[in-house]
């Protein structure tokens, strides 16, 4: 069984925004017809891909305390950290730019930082959704940025790129990680993104 998280932010106010691409994400990749349901401080639902059986959730706990829900939901159904993919918002790849990776730090991602700690363990799958950095004309500040809505040209673009995203999920589930990887990460190395320190 895998656990994939997606991380964002609940209520209304927040939803569609760049912070919440985790939740954006996981939503495309349950589908239309998914029935969620409130379960482990969180919004729950249960997809069959190939033969693996798939739990999804999305932590209703907010961002910075999204590992309650997840070390809650991981302790239920008796995973290992291993068995975990989180996906989430990534400031330092290119808009729609999609990587995944096992283990390592948080880079600042108060998210990423509440499920290690939860967790006790920084060894999970991420799935990085890239959000790039805000460009010159923004005045605000990073939060400003991650909280706030797509731009016209991402929005024509974000439908392909949760296409991209769960097209990720399902190789890391029926190929395993390392596979996934190397299909994933060489077509976002082609693009040839750009890396900085992320402070969020």
């Amino acid at each position: 069984m895998t656990l994939v998280v997606g991380l964002g932010n609940p209520g209304p106010e927040y939803a569609g925004t760049r912070h919440n691409a985790g939740f954006l994400v996981v939503e495309h990749f349950a589908g239309p017809g998914a029935s969620w349901s409130r379960a482990h401080r969180g919004l729950l639902t249960t997809i069959e891909a190939g033969a693996e059986r798939v739990r999804l959730l999305k932590p209703e706990t907010f961002m910075n305390r999204s590992g309650e829900s997840v070390a809650d939901a991981s302790a239920f159904f008796k995973l290992p950290a291993e068995a975990v993919v989180v996906v989430h918002d990534e400031l330092d790849l290119p808009f729609g730019q999609l990587r995944l990776k096992q283990g390592g730090g948080h880079a600042g991602h108060n998210g990423l930082k509440s499920v290690a700690s939860a967790l006790g363990s920084s060894d999970f799958c991420r799935l990085r959704v890239g959000i790039g950095r805000p460009g010159p004309e923004f005045s605000g500040a990073l939060p400003d940025f991650v909280l706030s809505g797509f731009a016209a040209e991402e929005l024509r673009l974000l439908p392909d790129v949760l296409d991209e995203g769960s097209q990720a999920l399902g190789l890391v589930i029926r190929l395993g990680l390392a596979a996934a990887m190397n299909q994933v990460n060489r077509r976002a190395r082609a693009a040839k993104p750009t890396d900085s320190d992320q402070n969020l």
